[in-house]
């Protein structure tokens, strides 16, 4: 039989009412004919909750019991969902990551699937099994421990079963219908989309959009699997939702597919840093030692032999690079004047495959927001996305503006 993957983030599966609710959709499924592989999450707030009581009984944590004790919020749902479905006569049953195996690397509480083997699942597809509930979010390592996948791998766990079982289509069900051209909390006019390309969808993931995580439509990209966002709150149709699928088959689209934000950006700036090769080396080098995810990156003109270095990061993470930096230029690795720091400014993006082929969506995105008094801080593009860095204050009134001049509100 077709194999369909569905899978249901924190909030579809919040209570028993809530399991009983996915299990009757995963229901109508079967009947329909798939075999049906549910990948689950844990119960909405569970997995802070785990969190917490590591942090609480050892700060200084060892990652693989870290991972031991978070990843047992999936298991929970995983049972309960396996038992809510033979309640209702559908044969299913639960799996553990390990019991799959989903093969992972060994970095723990950020691990990389390597290897999902069908054979397991398979031979219990045959022997009648309907359903297989999988434990999302969680694997095993070379050395037989637990692993876990990060924030949001429930996704990634996701598309990589998809992939490694030839589903049909990978449903992804949470707490919003589809994916929007920008968030409808800040712009009212925004419009959910039939159709997003994968390309789009994962510069709109990356850029602070939370539907999807960025993994996640990294391997459906790279593996053709057929990605589709849905409500778990509302009936459903073979339409429902948005279809995260190859550029080829979506007919028209707009220039700009979407506006994207992120609040949590801060901007920092090495000011008279020596102009020579292999400075910028020096300096990302040791960020990224610090783990520390830089963005946007513009140097300045040299003068005198001396040049200002700025890079957006996330905020939480601007102590981490101050620290670094301090370190470094205290142990002579590196020279510079003075770090300064804003941590009140916020990264807009527009996004569309259309800009690879019409000219002048940079300068319309300028001037809109030059009309309504943003200043830009930083800009960066690439082939199918303009990101600005612009005051904090302004981020809601840059977001409308744009939406409502690249006419988001209207279909193609």
């Amino acid at each position: 039989m077709p194999v369909l993957v569905m899978k249901f983030g924190g909030t579809s599966v919040a209570n028993l009412d809530r399991i009983k609710r996915v299990a009757k959709r995963i229901g109508v499924e079967v009947a329909k004919g798939y075999d049906v592989i549910v990948i689950v999450s844990a119960m909405s707030g569970k997995t802070n909750e785990l969190v917490g009581w590591v942090n609480e009984t050892s700060p200084l944590f060892d990652a693989r019991e870290y991972d031991a004790v978070v990843s047992s919020g999936e298991n929970v749902t995983a049972g309960l969902m396996a038992l809510t479905l033979q309640e209702m006569d559908v044969p299913a049953r639960s799996w553990q990551g390990w019991q799959v195996p989903v093969m992972t690397t060994s970095a723990h509480a950020s691990a990389r699937i390597e290897e999902i083997p069908t054979d397991n699942i398979m031979a219990k597809f045959g022997e009648g099994m309907r359903v297989a509930v999988v434990a999302g979010f969680q694997g095993i390592s070379p050395e037989g421990r637990i692993t876990t996948l990060g924030r949001g791998g429930s996704d990634t766990t996701a598309v990589a079963f998809a992939a490694a079982f030839g589903a049909e289509r990978c449903d992804i069900y949470t707490d919003v219908d589809g994916v929007y051209t920008t968030d409808p909390r800040v712009s009212p006019k925004a419009r959910k989309l039939d159709k997003i390309s994968f390309e789009e969808m994962l510069e709109l993931a990356s850029l602070g959009a939370k539907v999807l995580q960025t993994r996640s439509v990294e391997l459906a990209m790279r593996y053709k699997v057929k990605l589709r966002v849905l409500s778990s709150f509302e009936e459903q149709s073979d339409e429902a939702g948005t279809l995260v699928c190859d550029e080829e088959e979506i007919m028209e689209s707009n220039v700009v597919a979407g506006v994207a934000f992120s609040r949590d950006e801060a901007k920092m700036t090495l000011l008279s840093v020596a102009d020579r090769p292999g400075i910028a080396s020096i300096i990302f080098g040791c960020l990224s030692e610090a783990g520390v995810n830089v963005d946007m990156i513009v140097q300045n003109i040299s003068e005198e032999g001396r040049t200002d270095m700025t890079y957006s990061l996330p905020t939480d993470q601007v102590k981490r690079a101050e620290q670094a930096l301090d370190e470094l230029k205290s142990s002579g690795g590196l020279n510079f004047a003075d770090l300064d720091v804003d941590m009140d400014v916020a990264k807009v993006s527009v996004v569309g495959i259309g800009m690879r082929s019409q000219s002048g969506v940079a300068a319309k995105m300028f001037k809109v927001l030059s009309d309504d008094g943003v200043n830009i801080r930083v800009i960066t593009t690439s082939e199918i996305k303009i990101s600005v860095l612009i005051d904090r204050k302004y981020l809601e009134l840059a977001v409308q503006a744009l939406h409502d001049a690249f006419e988001l509100e209207k279909a193609a």
